[in-house]
């Protein structure tokens, strides 16, 4: 089969098209015929060598996302048939070869069906960020009906998820943009409150929009400064969830304001091989709610599945100017 990889470590120049050995099912896992991938964050510094590279070998398939059809299923596998089109997050990291390949494989238990109302790119542009808001929002929060929700970056990956969860929930939500435009599509996502985070201080938008009270939970997706003005953001006793937590902080905030701190990191399942059922729950149960009309993925920009397609979506991403999903697929 064809593969796009890398065999060094640095720039998005690096990927390169070679032929490879197609993978033969093991028990319990699906090979997929990969019809599109989507590119996330950690795929990027995988490349780059900053994280993720424990176990990685040259040459390098990356990338952790994945939708296809199923071409041959393993022993003991039951949910999934050839044929069939599915979705799911795994590989392309801790040596595991990725999607950027013809085939790929991955364990079953970690994927689902594809949302049937979705073509492939649109699907391959949810698991890692809908597994993450997930973890948070459903997994981690205790959202109730009516709640004060402040969902950080909303037109990110994981943000524009977050927002259609919380509103799945009954939460009123709130969102942080920078732009008038990023705005109108949190907007459209959803969300009920829209924080221009660059004009506004966190007690300043706690006052307009919950009289000061502070938010019942904040998610915080972008870490850094933003993890400690979510903690400044949110009420007494409230909760606070972060998917970045490698860096220093002041928790003196979370200290005199009791505060719960949750942290989410959904490649945990890959990496330990904990938990993996679950991932493939969320799947399923995130393709009903997708059919239904009630979460969307929101597509950036895409671009064909090539080398050179591959090197445009990680400098699309890294510019910093990408909204929602930066999606690579085969052309029909």
């Amino acid at each position: 089969m064809k593969a796009i990889v890398i065999n060094q470590h640095g720039n998005s120049d690096l990927f390169v098209e070679i032929n490879t050995e197609n993978p033969v099912a093991r028990p319990g896992h699906v090979i997929i015929d990969v019809r599109a991938t989507s590119v996330n964050p950690v795929d990027t510094k995988i490349r780059r060598g900053s994280e993720g590279t424990a176990g990685l070998t040259f040459p390098a398939i990356l990338h952790i996302d994945v939708s296809g059809v199923a071409s041959s299923v393993g022993a003991g596998v039951t949910r999934f048939n050839v044929g069939d089109e599915v979705y799911g997050c795994f590989g392309g990291i801790v040596g595991i070869p990725g999607a950027l390949a013809d085939q790929m494989e991955a364990d079953a238990e970690m994927l689902a069906l594809k949302p049937k109302s979705l073509s492939f790119g649109e699907a391959a542009s949810l698991p890692l960020v809908a597994i993450t808001a997930w973890e948070a929002l459903i997994d981690r929060a205790s959202i109730k009906p009516n709640d004060n929700v402040l969902v950080h970056g909303g037109t990110g990956g994981v943000g524009h998820i977050g927002i259609q969860l919380a509103k799945v929930l009954g939460a009123r939500v709130s969102t942080t943009v920078s732009t008038p435009e990023k705005a109108e599509i949190a907007r459209q996502l959803g969300a009920d409150e829209i924080i221009f985070y660059n004009s506004e201080t966190p007690q300043e938008y706690s006052q307009r929009i919950t009289e000061g009270k502070g938010f019942d939970t904040v998610f915080d997706t972008l870490g850094g400064e933003v993890l400690e003005n979510s903690l400044k953001a949110a009420k007494l006793k409230g909760h606070v969830v972060s998917i970045i937590g490698y860096d220093s902080y002041d928790l003196t905030e979370m200290h005199f304001k009791a505060l719960r701190l949750d942290f989410v990191f959904m490649a945990i399942s890959i990496i330990h091989n904990e938990g993996r059922k679950h991932h493939g729950e969320i799947l399923q149960r995130l393709a009903a709610l997708v059919d239904r009309g009630l979460v969307k993925p929101l597509i950036d920009e895409r671009h064909d599945f090539t080398a050179t397609g591959v090197s445009a979506a990680h400098d699309r991403l890294e510019s910093g100017r990408a909204i929602g999903k930066v999606v690579i697929e085969r052309q029909a």
